[in-house]
């Protein structure tokens, strides 16, 4: 198809933003194929009446540029007609067509939400990974992290989300939920997701973010005790638990002390890992409050978040490995 003059004229200017960049970026290591084909069992063919479903590739296009950029459904149409950048990444050219609207992309996550389909998405982006090496899977960092939810109750029923706790981290107080989330502990890519509410305890998912090939798994004073749990009794790996901070603090300078605080340096070094995927959902992505009510739904968009989050993180080691030039 002949570009149109807007096209050609973007194409030739000068500078290349950071937006340009970092969809390209995505463009080159997102494994499409894989990811189509794990939807397309569910996608509307269009051969009944009424208005034909937008190409699966550029819906699912749309969806990847909302979650990367931090978007509401309508923001994301709005977005298609203000950046050239984005309308490019998902191959719409307004001289010819429509963008799809808000409604066209609620419908698609509707979809993605009733078949578990953002969680298959995870599941091929880790198997795509895996056949490129990156997933070693010989130890597991665990972790969780809090999603703030909106407390305010000036809506119809004046409540709050009957889903979402209040937790306390320090001396403050958080309302919404937990991103609990398994690490490999070479590469940093996340290999498990579980959401829950904020008031649910670490130690008590530690378990469920395990793989069951791992034989070392590390974790933040959090997770103190995880060893003498009941489901954790037959487990066949080593547990790296953070000593407490007020218990570190009071070791002293004798040689036992100095090595206790190496090895703890040790362990802390090899956690840090943990910290990249939630950098880039929180800080990248720029998901810092649960958009949607309940725990199904934002576990399910959690899903989405952190399974283009390993693909961020891999994109100079999937370069390398796909012969192009890393960015």
């Amino acid at each position: 198809m002949q570009s149109s003059f807007s096209e050609l004229e973007y194409a030739a200017k000068k500078r290349v933003t950071r937006r340009d960049r970092f969809l390209a970026e995505i463009e080159a290591v997102t494994p499409w194929l894989s990811l189509t084909n794990v939807i397309a069992p569910h996608y509307p063919s269009g051969g009944g009446p009424g208005r034909p479903p937008v190409g699966l590739e550029r819906i699912l296009r749309m969806y990847v540029a909302q979650q990367c950029f931090g978007l509401s459904d309508e923001a994301t149409e709005d977005a298609l007609y203000d950046s050239q950048a984005i309308r490019r990444f998902v191959g719409i050219d307004l001289n010819r067509e429509a963008a799809p609207d808000a409604t066209t992309l609620l419908k698609f996550r509707h979809l993605l939400e009733a078949h578990q389909l953002t969680e298959s998405i995870f599941n091929a982006i880790n198997a795509h990974l895996a056949e490129k090496g990156l997933l070693l899977r010989e130890g597991t960092i665990v972790d969780a992290t809090l999603i703030a939810a909106p407390p305010s109750t000036k809506n119809k029923k004046g409540k709050r989300d009957a889903e979402m706790h209040q937790s306390k981290k320090g001396n403050q107080w958080h309302f919404g939920m937990k991103a609990h989330i398994g690490v490999d502990a070479q590469s940093g890519l996340v290999h498990t997701l579980v959401g829950t509410a904020a008031n649910v305890h670490d130690v008590t998912q530690a378990q469920a973010l395990l793989h069951g090939d791992e034989t070392d798994v590390f974790g933040d004073a959090g997770y103190q005790g995880v060893e003498k749990r009941e489901e954790n009794l037959e487990l066949p790996v080593t547990w790296h638990v953070a000593m407490r901070p007020s218990k570190r603090k009071a070791l002293d300078k004798s040689a036992v002390g100095e090595l206790m605080e190496k090895l703890e340096h040790a362990k802390a070094s090899i956690r840090a890992k943990v910290e990249h995927p939630f950098h880039v959902v929180k800080n990248l992505f720029r998901h810092r409050k649960a958009r949607y009510k309940g725990l199904a739904k934002n576990t399910a968009q959690l899903f989405a978040l952190f399974g283009f989050a390993n693909l961020v993180l891999a994109r100079r080691w999937l370069c390398i490995a796909d012969g192009q030039v890393a960015p």
